[in-house]
């Protein structure tokens, strides 16, 4: 049966392509974005499927339980994917209240609003799906094996603490009230509409640009990146094959030091310019146009307070109970990821100009 879905953050990096995946791989569903529309909501993009009758987008706060509560009813929601979150561990470092306020509170105030339409309602299967990190889990020896599901959580940011309290909630509100739920934590997200303070869309946006290119202490620190329509793929298969109440982790088997993913975005965009002329016209103040290569930018910087060293996944259950692999290496991810900001200008100048 067709689906009506509420996906909040709807407007965010990952959010918005979930968004796009879903309309596209099920296209008889509904869909509602939900977006607060804060720093990293960009209602841009979400261009493309604004035009579908089968999308309509709410601007409002996921703290904001009333609101969430008349659309659940009002629309007879059948299922929640829940994205919306404060992510970025530097800001949760300098200003922690706004994690703890939404990753927290809101998600309660989401629960509350699924307890009461759908527990003390008319008891339609339902699921409530939530979105989490890898993060929770905090930092990986070198020869340590990936994050597993039962894994004891230790989380080392506000930002990951938010979530893992968030993570908890979903998990009690099963236990406790026996809503439908379901939980994936996934590792570090690349691909279109990466806001671009992030690690991989700032170095393109900084050498098309002339910029430096700033790495945390040595740039020896480990993430596992994952595309994110491979997140967004392993996302549909938890919410029509995974088992209500567990959890799945999501990731890319691909683990880079971020020194490395500098200096292959460096490689990548040294070769575009010797290829493409076109390059030097549009962005003549990136290093190649000087006869330099883009790691001439590099600079090592003083490294992020707390800073975990190394996150893994291990993605063994996703991929052997419900069939999950990712479709992207990293090379081929990278290669996708340039095409779109190369081909999207006008979506990330403003934001890097703000």
């Amino acid at each position: 049966m067709p689906k009506t879905l509420l996906v909040t953050g709807a407007a965010g990096f990952i959010g918005s392509n979930f968004v796009h995946y879903w309309l596209g791989a099920h296209p008889d569903d509904r869909v509602i974005g939900y977006d607060a529309l804060t720093y990293a909501g960009n209602r841009a993009n979400l261009a493309a499927v604004e035009v579908q009758d089968n999308f309509s987008f709410v601007h409002a706060d996921i703290c904001d339980e009333s609101r969430v509560t008349q659309l659940l009813r009002d629309e007879s929601v059948d299922t929640l994917v829940h994205f919306a979150a404060e992510s970025h561990v530097d800001r949760s470092i300098t200003g922690p209240d706004a994690f703890i306020e939404t990753n927290i509170i809101g998600t309660h105030s989401l629960l509350k609003a699924a307890r009461t339409v759908w527990l003390q309602g008319d008891g339609k299967p339902h699921r409530f799906h939530h979105v989490s990190t890898d993060e929770v889990y905090g930092s990986l020896a070198p020869d340590a094996p990936g994050f597993f599901e039962a894994q004891q959580y230790q989380p080392n940011s506000p930002y990951s603490a938010s979530k893992a309290a968030s993570d908890h909630l979903v998990r009690a509100y099963q236990h406790t009230y026996g809503l439908q739920v379901s939980t994936s934590n996934c590792s570090n997200n690349y691909g279109p509409f990466h806001f671009p303070e992030k690690l991989i869309p700032l170095c393109m946006t900084n050498i098309l640009r002339g910029l430096e290119l700033p790495v945390y202490g040595d740039g020896s620190n480990i993430r596992d990146w994952l595309y994110v329509e491979d997140h967004c793929r392993g996302i549909d298969l938890v919410l029509g094959k995974g088992k209500v109440g567990e959890s799945y982790n999501i990731g890319g088997n691909n683990e880079w030091n971020n020194l490395a993913i500098v200096n292959l975005l460096c490689e990548r965009l040294d070769a575009r310019f010797s290829t493409d002329p076109s390059l030097q016209e549009r962005y003549p103040d990136a290093p190649q146009c000087r006869g330099e290569s883009a790691s001439s930018l590099i600079r090592f910087v003083t490294d992020r307070a707390g800073h975990d060293w190394r996150y893994a996944i291990d993605a063994s259950r996703i991929m052997s109970e419900l069939g999950y692999a990712p479709a992207e290496t990293f090379e081929t991810g990278i290669e996708r990821t340039l095409d779109w900001y190369l081909d999207n200008e006008s979506w990330w100048r403003p934001l890097v100009q703000a």
